[in-house]
């Protein structure tokens, strides 16, 4: 009963710990790296490029085929050792062997395998940019949730100021210090605070679903993030130039590497469709035998009679006759050889060479070259648009970045002054010497300020993020 009481107290505190886990951003970045759909079907990608490459290789092995056949016959049929007609029923069987090898096609087969390898190289690059991509999505919905905790707990901090005003208010108006509608005023102004915070915490709760849907997690009503920690952090890409950063990021950027990859492809394919024009030489060997059950016949000489006596023409001038003695044979049926000696007795060998000219095939070779040669072009088209593309993207990132950071000093500037101003309407206001409506803007433009400087924070922090990013920083390294 002991027992069964602390394996029961051990599993509702596993239990109870598994509900309160809260993941970190490195956590939900690894979590999508390894459950994102896309990311799986990228990483099939890569094994469809492998199998490919298997393939490629394949070519430069020899083929190699057996062939094996059982048969009976019944009636009038061919001796297939014999060669002679038969009526009868018999049992044949034949087997082979045959090789072929292409000594030359044309570098086709090479080149099949160059291609397998830079495949392959541009399914990696895929995979790394989807991964990239998944990793911003990640941190910036991670971000949102931040922001929006960070947003309801400075309206529930200044709710709570709110509290002890209607409180403080409520005791001045009884003391007759203050009128009715000051003590209206706050009461209203906890109201719309009330209904913020309602907001707020509806935001909470739908940016940490859409985190959770992001990351495939189910669980919503358990799932929940570290939202402690997480701070400007620049390890001095923002302070570089932008030329510095767009050149890095053409370096290192997957959508570049892809592109030259598939220019790459291009290249190679149109080398493979010219190499058909070329002829192809191949070797073969072939090696074959046969078996039959049915029996054979041999002369053998008449012991009563062994010679026999026969004319075998005539003399032209004189018409003599011409005899010979020959042996007195008659046929006597034997069993067929044994199974083993046969294979031997009726086995072939055939080999030699084949050599394939290409003449003239209805232009389809030089139709084919000509469409590789446009596909060239247009990969090199494409690989120019990409590195135009990444430019204007880096560029308008580093933008972004720098008007982030203008916008959160900004803020941090308005933050302080609106501080000084909410005490000193606090102050004004606990002496009496101002109203509570008064006293009511001068807090809501404090609480619009904090919120304002939580929103530029990690507007900017995301944005400093992605210019690392472009910068070469792995997804998995930046620090936040």
């Amino acid at each position: 009963m002991k027992k069964s009481t602390i394996i029961i107290v051990l599993l509702l505190g596993v239990f109870a710990q598994a509900q309160n886990k809260k993941w970190t951003l490195k956590e939900c970045v690894q979590y999508a790296l390894e459950n994102n759909i896309s990311v799986k079907q990228s990483e099939l990608d890569i094994e469809l490029a492998e199998i490919e490459k298997l393939t490629a290789k394949g070519n430069f092995i020899p083929s190699l085929n057996l062939g094996a056949g059982v048969s009976e016959n019944t009636g009038l049929s061919f001796n297939p050792i014999t060669n002679n007609a038969q009526t009868t029923t018999f049992l044949s069987a034949s087997g082979n062997i045959n090789i072929g090898y292409t000594l030359f096609d044309g570098l086709r087969n090479i080149r099949q395998l160059q291609r397998a390898d830079m495949s392959k190289l541009a399914s990696q690059y895929r995979l790394d940019k989807m991964k990239d991509d998944i990793s911003l999505f990640v941190a910036n919905g991670y971000l949102t949730v931040i922001l929006n905790k960070a947003n309801l707990e400075v309206l529930r901090s200044q709710n709570e100021v709110t509290q002890e005003q209607i409180q403080r208010t409520q005791e001045l108006v009884d003391a007759g210090s203050l009128p009715r509608g000051d003590l209206l005023e706050i009461q209203a102004t906890n109201a719309s605070e009330q209904q913020q915070i309602i907001n707020a915490e509806n935001n909470v709760q739908i940016s940490l679903i859409s985190l959770a849907q992001l990351l495939l997690i189910k669980d919503y009503e358990n799932f929940d993030i570290e939202d402690e920690g997480y701070n400007i952090v620049d390890d001095g890409v923002a302070s570089r130039d932008v030329e510095e950063i767009i050149a890095a990021a053409k370096e290192n950027r997957s959508e570049i590497k892809i592109a030259e990859q598939n220019v790459d492809l291009a290249e190679i394919d149109l080398k493979i469709a010219k190499g058909a024009n070329l002829p192809t030489l191949g070797a073969f060997f072939g090696y074959n035998t046969r078996y039959a059950n049915t029996p054979g016949f041999i002369q053998q000489i008449d012991p009563d009679n062994p010679t026999v006596t026969q004319q075998i023409g005539t003399v032209e001038d004189t018409g003599q006759a011409v005899v010979g003695t020959f042996p007195n044979t008659f046929p006597v049926e034997v069993a067929a050889d044994p199974f083993v000696d046969q294979l031997y007795q009726n086995d072939g060998i055939g080999y030699g060479l084949q050599l394939n000219i290409p003449v003239l095939n209805g232009f389809n070779t030089k139709a084919s070259v000509q469409r590789s040669r446009v596909g060239l072009e247009r990969s090199k088209f494409q690989l120019e648009q990409a590195e135009l593309d990444l430019e204007s993207t880096v560029y308008q990132a580093y933008v972004d970045a720098k008007g982030a950071l203008k916008s959160y000093e900004a803020a941090q500037l308005a933050l302080e002054s609106q501080e000084l101003a909410y005490n000193y309407a606090k102050e004004r206001y606990d002496v009496g010497l101002t109203n509570a409506f008064d006293f009511s803007q001068s807090k809501l433009r404090y609480d619009n300020a904090k919120i304002e400087l939580n929103r530029a924070k990690y507007d900017y922090i995301f944005k400093l993020k992605v210019i690392e990013l472009y910068f070469g920083i792995p997804a998995t390294e930046l620090k936040f």
